[in-house]
């Protein structure tokens, strides 16, 4: 009932605090990370421990210095959902600038896949989705532990009637009916489900839990993949989706070398923006038999 309150509580005051223009509310959401950075340290020192696994040509205070900025991010994320929860169409297109060809998938006759890695701007990717174009999107999506969250996102994300979204815990087969039909299917590709259906394929040279689904799936339904990346625009400014070329080479017919890509071209899209990666998901937590584990007891 506590865990309830707190987070009814907590909505209330993402939802009282939308309607401010965006460079105020980045500002409070600046504060909101500073805040994070200080408390949240168990996530502070995954954030720190990737970094150093993945960007080890840096100095420990250029690592420091990246994580202060991804919280200073990911605060301003947090209080931002309520503006892409809750404005208006209208604001939420002022504020979302799309690059690229996101009306391919309404001209192409194949299904299409979106992949999307886990930048901090990826719900704004979602709403451009269903703002700037007509085709149902689906997605796969990862329960929350606290109902009133739970619902409170997937309202958010589902507000336009455009989309429909399947349990990871489900069977795949609602999902591949969905895309059969002609929904677009928006992936979040790289995050560490563990070793069912996937391969430990080099991610910034560490062995890393990559699915494979993607590249099966998408060979399998004859799939067109287009790759996706939000970002988050400085002093309240918006945010910036890009839909880039779709791949034309990719899926082939060597899931692992498809993973391989896949992460290549993750890797190169960090590199550009290191700050708005999730860097506090435990990317490296599945480890290969035998070998221990790289977070420490944090």
């Amino acid at each position: 009932m506590l865990a309830d309150l707190g987070a009814r509580l907590l909505l209330g005051l993402v939802w009282l605090l939308h309607p401010l223009p965006l460079p105020l509310l980045a500002a409070i959401g600046d504060g909101l990370g500073w805040l994070l950075y200080s408390l949240a340290g168990a996530r502070r020192r995954v954030a720190l421990r990737n970094l150093e696994l993945c960007l080890p040509g840096l100095s420990e205070a250029e690592r420091r210095a990246i994580v202060r900025q991804h919280f200073l991010w990911l605060g301003r994320s947090l209080l931002e959902r309520g503006v892409l929860w809750y404005a208006s169409p209208d604001r939420l297109r002022r504020l979302i600038q799309v690059e690229g060809d996101i009306g391919f998938a309404e001209r192409t006759d194949r299904p299409v896949m979106w992949l999307v890695p886990h930048f901090i701007a990826m719900d704004a990717a979602g709403m451009a989705s269903q703002l700037y174009q007509k085709r149902l999107v689906a997605t796969i999506y990862q329960a929350q532990s606290n109902p009133v969250f739970d619902r409170a996102i997937r309202h958010g994300r589902l507000r336009f009637g455009q989309g429909t979204v399947f349990s990871r815990h489900d069977s795949a087969l609602p999902l591949v009916r969905a895309i059969k039909s002609g929904h677009i299917f928006f992936n979040l590709p790289d995050m560490d489900f563990g070793t069912r259906d996937a391969a430990f394929v080099p991610f910034f040279g560490v062995p890393a839990a990559t699915l494979l689904a993607p590249s099966r799936m998408a060979r399998s339904l004859g799939m067109v993949v287009q790759p996706v990346v939000a970002e988050m625009l400085p002093g309240g400014q918006g945010y910036r989706v890009r839909f880039e070329p779709p791949w034309t080479d990719w899926p082939s017919d060597d899931p692992l070398a498809d993973a391989r890509r896949m992460n290549e071209w993750i890797e190169r899209e960090i590199r550009r923006n290191p700050t708005q990666y999730l860097w506090v998901h435990k990317r490296f937590k599945t480890r290969p038999e035998g070998e221990p584990g790289l977070y420490g007891g944090g």
